[in-house]
């Protein structure tokens, strides 16, 4: 019994931090239709810019967090603007695009391994609490993570439904073409869903900077989770996308009962190549 308790509670923090990146990259996949591969180094050099600054330079955590997400958003505009945009105006077909956001990953990735080096980075500045429901154990940054994906759901949401931006980039979304047709600048719109799926990749990033440390390949996992996760969830869909992050962490952790750990990623796979079969539109289909 133990053990199940400890596994559920491992898939509810595990989904609530591919929650945070399923939400900033269907952000930016669902609005804009780039298949932004290159969001994982993203997010990785978000949570290494944070180490950094708490680390080396020695800020306190919390301004550490918050410049590290400014630096983030900055970053993903950069890659919208220098690498996307200008074969959007060449008018390039998506796999152009989509070739160029893994070449993108790849040359982060290595950037990454080469400034900051293979080994485990940590911040041991900031102290936390463990908590005991039995034998099982969780932790205060696990909560956090629990938390952050709440109020960045919750934001995200706010900010779609009632503000003007929100309601332009849905209607982005619903259809490049008549929103452009309609007056909607929809390069500034991509310029503004890069910087708000970046920001939220790089607080989960600083979570997970806690809770586990990093490493120069964390970039490939979470992309690879995130894509998942908008695709089983319904592309356009954040609520999809957040419920299938919860689903695959849960399948993830329960499946670890009886299924080595070096499966986990299998498991991912099956459970998108069911949905594929199955329900090839996802979790939320769109209107």
């Amino acid at each position: 019994m133990d053990l199940l308790i400890q596994l559920t509670l491992n898939g509810l923090f595990n989904g609530a931090h591919f929650a945070l990146l399923a939400m900033g990259f269907a952000l930016i996949f669902g609005t804009t239709g780039v298949v932004h591969f290159a969001y994982g180094p993203v997010y990785a050099v978000g949570a290494y810019a944070i180490w950094a600054l708490a680390a080396l330079v020695g800020l306190p955590f919390w301004a550490a967090v918050l410049l590290g997400i400014a630096f983030t958003a900055a970053l993903g505009v950069g890659c919208y603007l220098f690498i996307y945009r200008p074969f959007e105006i060449s008018g390039s077909p998506p796999f152009v695009v989509l070739v160029a956001s893994l070449g993108l990953f790849i040359v982060m990735k290595n950037l990454i391994g080469i400034v900051f080096g293979t080994g485990v980075k940590t911040v041991d500045s900031v102290a936390y609490d463990v908590h005991f429901v039995g034998n099982a154990f969780f932790t205060t940054v696990q909560l956090g993570q629990v938390a952050a994906a709440l109020l960045v759901g919750c934001g995200i949401a706010l900010f779609l439904r009632a503000s003007r931006y929100g309601k332009a980039i849905r209607a982005m979304a619903d259809n490049r073409e008549m929103a452009t047709v309609i007056g909607i600048d929809t390069t500034r719109l991509s310029i503004l869903v890069f910087a708000l799926g970046s920001a939220v990749s790089a607080v989960a990033g600083a979570l997970v900077l806690l809770r586990d440390g990093l490493n120069p390949n964390m970039g490939f996992g979470a992309v690879f989770v995130a894509f998942v996760a908008v695709i089983v969830g319904g592309v356009g869909s954040l609520r999809g996308a957040v419920i299938a992050a919860f689903l695959l962490a849960f399948v993830q952790s329960l499946g670890m009962w009886q299924i080595p750990t070096e499966w986990q990623n299998t498991i991912v796979f099956v459970v998108l190549f069911g949905f594929l079969l199955a329900r090839p539109s996802g979790i939320v289909r769109r209107a």
